[in-house]
């Protein structure tokens, strides 16, 4: 038998063998012999004959102090303690004044994005995240449900049991991230289509999930730009252009709710992420009443 690289290795050591296959005290396998010798006594052992010479033995080795107990160095990386992620509370306003900053810049936030397929929520709250000067997190409804590969329940093929549990349990798993993230500093935004018309699981849901901190605004364009970008789409991401309209037409309850409203038909992604700003730097002055 040919091995790639080196010799074979040996076998495991068995109990009362020695590295060579041996016994431990020296015996070749399967030789059978007597007791070991016995060595020579010492010198001034009591069996000597009295007067009998010795020849001079090795001279003592110097004695040596105790060794101390060093301490093993410190880990380099080792267990972070991290503050455990409780309900979101309201944000607080900074004191007003002409060189106070700007709120929703620099304050920690936990924002929810509403919206339509085709509202650009995704798009936007990536953005937005990615230009705060303060550490902020985009946790996305639809890439946290997609992490079930198998059994995914896709609502486009009809909305059922499965497809809500699944809905559900992204939601808690959303909120469980936000709410950790939160609690160590740093702010978060999600992003869901949640229906005026459901607000038990939709608001109220997020609200539980997240706490009364948590900030809605509602991104909703008109019905032909929606349709536009709901075509740009690809995969499980892109639906039928009547159930587009049909979303489109529910989400317009969000009109009255008293919910900040952000119509971004004519809005790039940057525009309407500097509106978003302006828009939470007023809800921190007056949280709204949800």
């Amino acid at each position: 038998m040919q091995h790639a690289v080196g010799s074979p290795l040996p076998p495991p050591q068995q109990p009362g063998r020695g590295p060579q296959g041996g016994w431990v005290a020296g015996h070749p396998q399967g030789a059978h012999q007597g007791p070991a010798p016995v060595p020579p006594p010492p010198p001034g052992h009591p069996g000597d004959a009295p007067g009998t010479p010795h020849p001079p033995g090795p001279p003592a080795p110097p004695r040596q102090a105790p060794a101390h107990h060093v301490p093993p160095p410190p880990e380099v990386t080792g267990h972070l303690p991290l503050p455990p992620g409780g309900p979101v509370d309201v944000p607080v306003p900074p004191p007003a004044g002409p060189d106070a900053p700007d709120p929703a810049a620099l304050s920690t936030l936990a924002v929810l994005l509403i919206g339509p397929a085709g509202a650009g929520k995704t798009s936007v709250a990536r953005f937005w995240a990615d230009h705060r000067r303060v550490p902020t997190a985009h946790i996305s409804l639809d890439d946290v449900r997609e992490w079930v590969r198998s059994g995914y329940a896709n609502p486009q093929s009809g909305w059922n049991d499965n497809s809500e549990a699944q809905y559900r349990l992204a939601r808690r798993t959303c909120g469980f991230a936000a709410r950790n993230y939160l609690a160590n500093g740093i702010s978060c935004i999600l992003d869901d289509a949640v229906f005026p018309d459901r607000p038990v699981v939709g608001l109220g849901g997020w609200k539980r999930h997240v706490g009364p901190g948590l900030l809605p605004v509602v991104l909703l364009p008109g019905l032909d730009v929606v349709l536009e970008r709901n075509a740009e789409r690809s995969g499980n991401r892109r639906l039928a252009d009547e159930e587009v309209a049909r979303i489109h037409g529910r989400m317009a309850g969000w009109y009255g709710s008293g919910l900040p409203i952000i119509d971004n038909s004519q809005l790039d992604v940057a525009g309407t992420a500097k509106l978003l700003d302006d828009v939470l730097s007023r809800a921190i002055a007056s949280p709204p009443s949800w």
